[in-house]
């Protein structure tokens, strides 16, 4: 899975189309390259707990729809995929 700067605990979005970065305080766009001083942001398509059913939609679960960018930063049940 590629990640990009909207996955990053640091990135600022200011519209649909570009953000900040917290860090160096740049203009990049959500779909630059993560870069080493990023941070991953608990999304739904980071957690155990979710399956992807479709492009861009899945469950939680098994039975809560759910977007798999949804921030899942106050989600209790969130639990990190295990990496090989």
């Amino acid at each position: 899975m590629e990640l990009s700067c909207k996955d990053c605990t640091f990135y600022l979005p200011v519209d649909v189309f570009q953000g900040l970065c917290k860090i160096s305080k740049a203009k990049i766009l959500p779909d630059d390259a993560f870069c080493r001083e990023a941070g991953k942001l608990p999304k739904c398509k980071f957690c155990h707990h979710f399956t992807e059913e479709k492009d861009y939609l899945g469950k939680c679960k098994g039975t809560t729809l759910a977007y798999h960018d949804m921030v899942a930063s106050k989600c209790a049940d969130f639990e990190w995929i295990q990496q090989n």
